[in-house]
């Protein structure tokens, strides 16, 4: 993946030294920009942002105020490179969410290696859910093989929800990502008031969420979720809908078609040591015994409780 990195300088100054620092390493890209282009610019959503300040002519904590109010750019880090040597100057431009600042003279491999560790970190961020701040497939796979492989036992959660494609369709795609966000505070409030350590919980994509805990636990935790979840959904649906207990979708023909409100319908798998070989059994089964809740009208859960033999 290309890295595009903004060099902000009036004089161009800066631009040779960043591409010569990193001539071999072609995945990163280093465009200057001076100040009065920064808002085309940012249109753009680099990287990373690298201010040289003693060669812009507008003053640096304006210019990082004005990055940090663009909304697509609220969470691009920001590095400032400057000769200013004053403690104070240095803390005001940090309080503007500011990664790095650089003195000035700068030393050229700790300037390239900490460009290289911001965009590893950056790397990793983007593994998790930007939406719920959930970990990913990465990290999902990682914790189940790490489990697998200590020989633990322990039980995979599988969570959906019911019916969100009609949510969608009624609500919009901004009210369906508060209900994500509500989905995935009520498995974590219910998760962590349940189990007290050794518990993962993750956001596979869109609707659908994973937690893995100790196997004591599951249906207690189940039951606690849906309970929650059932008790706070119908704040995201309008009085009518709620009185009716549904909503309504036209279909692809223009015919009206009745769905009931958004519930979760939870699988559980209990892996006992040595039942799976692998992360990929384990999702059989879930995909399994997750069919069977959701064959069920409402929020439910099924547990597969076979054991190895």
């Amino acid at each position: 993946m290309i890295q595009e990195i903004y060099i902000i300088d009036d004089d161009e100054s800066s631009i040779i030294v960043f591409r010569e620092l990193f001539k071999n390493d072609p995945e990163y890209k280093f465009i200057s920009v001076t100040s009065s282009q920064i808002d085309v610019a940012l249109k753009n959503i680099p990287s990373i942002i690298i201010i040289n300040e003693d060669a812009i002519e507008v003053d640096v904590l304006e210019l990082c105020q004005k990055i940090r109010r663009d909304e697509d750019n609220s969470i691009t880090p920001i590095i400032v490179v400057s000769s200013n040597p004053e403690k104070e100057h240095r803390v005001k431009i940090l309080k503007e969410s500011v990664e790095y600042y650089i003195k000035k003279p700068v030393n050229a491999q700790y300037l390239y290696f900490t460009i290289k560790n911001l965009t590893r970190l950056l790397t990793i961020n983007r593994r998790i859910s930007p939406l719920t701040g959930l970990p990913g497939n990465v990290q999902i796979h990682a914790e189940l093989k790490k489990r697998i492989s200590n020989k633990e036992s322990f039980s995979v959660l599988y969570l959906d929800l019911d019916n969100f494609k009609a949510y969608n369709d009624v609500y919009g795609f901004i009210n369906g990502d508060e209900i994500i966000k509500f989905t995935s505070d009520t498995i974590i409030k219910c998760v962590h008031g349940v189990v007290s350590n050794n518990s993962f919980i993750g956001h596979i994509g869109g609707d659908d969420f994973i937690a893995i805990v100790p196997i004591l636990h599951t249906e207690e935790l189940c039951e606690s979720i849906i309970a929650n979840f059932d008790a706070s959904v119908t704040k995201f649906f309008t009085e009518d809908d709620n009185d009716k207990g549904y909503i309504e979708v036209a279909n692809r023909k223009g015919v009206i078609e009745q769905f009931p409100l958004t519930s979760i319908s939870i699988g559980v798998v209990e892996a006992d040591i040595g039942r799976f070989a692998n992360m990929l059994e384990i999702g059989e089964v879930g995909a399994q015994v997750k069919h069977l809740a959701k064959s069920v009208m409402g929020s439910s859960y099924s547990i597969d409780r076979r054991k190895n033999v």
